[in-house]
């Protein structure tokens, strides 16, 4: 995404990449949610025209009302979170990049998002981080399972989920199986 430099590796990227990475990544906290749509759009690479042409959808999928003229200081990180990834979904991107973004979205949010990365998938590529394995099988096919920086598992998206939820299950000490909470 270009916010960090790899300490090893290669990565050659063709296409636009928008990046959902941490919360409020690229917002002025001082600045109103309008102000930091265009600063975030402009962060990701539109143009001042690209920007006005997309500002009525990316409000829309925002849907946070006259808050859009307040600063994202008064904000809620629900509100934040709508506001980044509205951003992000319309900057016309070929890679997107979510990390764990969705953790912090209300239900009905957190559904529009999922309808918008599944049409996304037919046209671009996603790379999608969550520790969320519904939303992981939901999304993705193929899985990489990282345990402390270190490739543990890879492979299709529920065989991996489920050794990922076993092995919580065993560090945990509860049988039968459930699904991983957040941040676990």
């Amino acid at each position: 995404c270009g916010t960090l430099m790899p300490t090893t590796g290669t990565l050659a990227v063709q296409g636009r990449v928008a990046a959902l990475l941490e919360l409020g990544t690229g917002f002025n906290p001082e600045f109103s949610g309008r102000e930091n749509v265009y600063l975030n759009a402009a962060i990701l690479g539109l143009d001042d025209a690209e920007i006005e042409r997309y500002l009525p959808e990316i409000l829309e999928f925002a849907d946070i009302g006259d808050f859009i003229d307040q600063p994202v200081k008064t904000y809620s990180s629900g509100m934040a979170v709508r506001l980044a990834f509205a951003v992000a979904a319309h900057v016309r991107a070929d890679i997107l990049v979510i990390d764990e973004a969705l953790a912090v979205g209300d239900v009905f949010f957190v559904q529009k998002c999922m309808r918008f990365l599944r049409q996304f998938q037919e046209h671009g590529t996603l790379f999608f981080v969550s520790h969320d394995t519904g939303a992981v099988v939901n999304l993705c096919h193929h899985v990489l399972w990282l345990d402390q920086g270190q490739l543990r598992e890879a492979g299709p998206a529920r065989q991996v989920c489920e050794h990922y939820l076993a092995m919580l299950r065993e560090t945990s000490g509860v049988a039968g199986s459930g699904s991983a909470h957040p941040g676990a």
